[in-house]
């Protein structure tokens, strides 16, 4: 971890992508205890005249505020702006999911059907854009993010080119902005860009998602930018004969030459992709682009899977995988990364934790703590007192952050370890499983909570409290559960119990006959 403090406010984290724009970090918002994006910029690292470093700072600014201008759910949100020192930061929403890049290379070949869908998502995202108006000028996989929903997120706004007379030149002391594989020609020549720009750059990755591949690859970036003004692309159905005619039709207008002849904007797009977008049915798992058009507003897809619990929670780049057919070593898809990070020191780790709960950081926490087990497992052993322990303090912290169902699965991981090692009696053995009561009862699974706080109850006889407390988590979940005749018997017993052993005006009493009250003046019990 990082831990240089931006603005007083942002903790750096882990270092997620770099480009022309400076770097992006993982941060954590100390103020609200929430993960964010933070895009760092320093003008004073570069090299050459100075006015190439004023220039990136002029960009940096007007990135900030172009990106404020956009509202629209494919695109991240805009949470802070300003200056630290010398640098310049950009703070952002941080979105879960996956890049469109790792999504297609684990989906090969990808359906068309999801490429439809993702081409009027981004349609979409873009239509919003233009009326800036803007052009993105970096549209490519990388920049586009699939959520668990199936959602898209648009990423990058920093390279934009805002169509005014003040800015359609900020760009001419440096090189043309964008990724060779998707630039459009007269992109590539140095000439105006417009909306149709970011057309024929969707053009491309779309092509790319049916195919597998980029429709102009090459050794060096020149070459790409030559086979991009001067070849026709290869018509999709000849690759892949699956792919609808409308389709490969409308691929080979966005990939036209001149501006002039792809469709007129991403309105227009997005009413030749309709036709097309699946109509009904169910997605078929997470992060399924379908998603949205099959069951649009929906809720989000059951969080259940743990992330942190077998993989970090913001894990390196991977490697982008090259083109297929073209040398990874000058493929302009293919980027710089940082080496493989170092093992983590697992006891420095632990007392980073202390201190972050200390502070009260808990999301800060829960990502480090969730980060460092994998590699105290393979350290020390799954089974050993260090890697239960963190296990115990992560689930613990999880329920301190209301993370009940991230929470679960660990807790049920270490009751049964322990139930094995030292009896159903156990008192570790029964917290585990209490703990787990809780978050079933937090998350709603009212059945299964009933049954937990019901099989640990017979344990705690001689703990009054417990007992009393698990007696009106019984009561209560029964009235959730529309059972009002047995829920209403459970409370009026404990009652009678908390009175003898308390008296009338202790806390219990006073909350079991309210609760009784309440029940009484909503009608008879059915």
């Amino acid at each position: 971890m990082n831990g240089r403090v931006i603005g007083g406010r942002y903790e750096l984290s882990t270092v997620i992508g770099q480009g022309g724009m400076g770097q992006v970090w993982t941060a954590y918002d100390g103020r609200l205890d929430r993960r964010v994006a933070v895009k760092l910029l320093r003008p004073a690292t570069m090299t050459g005249p100075a006015t190439a470093a004023e220039e990136l700072r002029r960009r940096f600014v007007r990135e900030c505020r172009v990106t404020a201008q956009v509202d629209h759910p494919g695109l991240v949100t805009v949470h802070d702006a300003g200056s630290d020192g010398d640098d310049l930061y950009l703070v952002m929403q941080y979105v879960e999911g996956a890049d469109l890049a790792d999504h297609l290379a684990e989906h090969d070949p990808y359906p068309w059907e999801w490429a439809v869908s993702v081409a009027a998502q981004l349609c979409a995202v873009l239509a919003a854009v233009h009326a800036v108006p803007i052009v993105h000028r970096d549209l490519k996989p990388r920049n586009v993010m699939i959520r668990p929903d199936g959602a898209l997120t648009v990423l990058d706004l920093g390279v934009a080119s805002v169509l005014d007379t003040d800015t359609t030149r900020l760009t001419q002391t440096g090189s043309p902005i964008g990724s060779p594989a998707y630039m459009a020609p007269e992109q590539a020549m140095g000439g105006a860009v417009g909306p149709s720009t970011d057309l024929y750059a969707l053009g491309v990755l779309l092509h790319e998602l049916l195919s597998g591949n980029v429709p102009f690859a090459g050794s060096t970036a020149l070459g790409v930018l030559h086979r991009h003004l001067y070849e026709p692309p290869a018509p999709l159905r000849q690759l892949r004969p699956e792919v609808p005619e409308a389709l490969e039709a409308l691929v080979l207008r966005l990939l036209a030459k001149d501006p002039q002849a792809r469709p007129s904007g991403a309105h227009e797009v997005y009413e030749h992709l309709l036709p097309l977008l699946p109509a009904r049915g169910a997605p078929a798992g997470p992060m399924d682009p379908t998603r949205p058009f099959l069951r649009p507003h929906a809720p989000w897809p059951d969080r259940a899977t743990p992330r942190a619990a077998h993989v970090p929670p913001v894990p390196p780049v991977p490697p982008v995988p090259p083109a297929r057919g073209a040398d990874p070593r000058t493929d302009p898809r293919v980027y710089a990364h940082e080496a493989p990070p170092a093992r983590p020191d697992v006891a420095a780790a632990v007392d980073e934790v202390k201190r972050l709960l200390g502070e009260g950081s808990l999301t800060q926490a829960v990502d480090l703590l969730g980060s460092i087990l994998p590699a105290a497992a393979a350290e020390h052993g799954e089974r050993s007192p260090v890697v239960r322990i963190l296990r115990k303090q992560y689930a613990s912290t999880l329920m301190d952050d209301g993370q009940y169902r991230r929470a679960l699965p660990e807790l049920r991981r270490l009751a049964e370890d322990r139930g094995a090692e030292a009896g159903q009696a156990d008192p570790q053995f029964l917290q585990f499983r209490y703990d787990a009561a809780l978050c079933l009862e937090q998350v709603g699974e009212t059945a299964a909570a009933l049954a937990e706080f019901r099989a640990v109850l017979p344990y705690y006889e001689r703990d009054l409290a417990r007992a009393f407390d698990i007696r009106q988590r019984i009561g209560l979940l029964l009235l959730a559960a529309g059972e009002h005749a047995a829920g209403q018997d459970e409370l009026q017993r404990l009652l009678f119990d908390a009175e003898r052993a308390y008296g009338p005006y202790h806390p219990l009493p006073v909350d079991l006959r309210r609760a009784l009250d309440h029940q009484r003046q909503m009608g008879p019990r059915p």
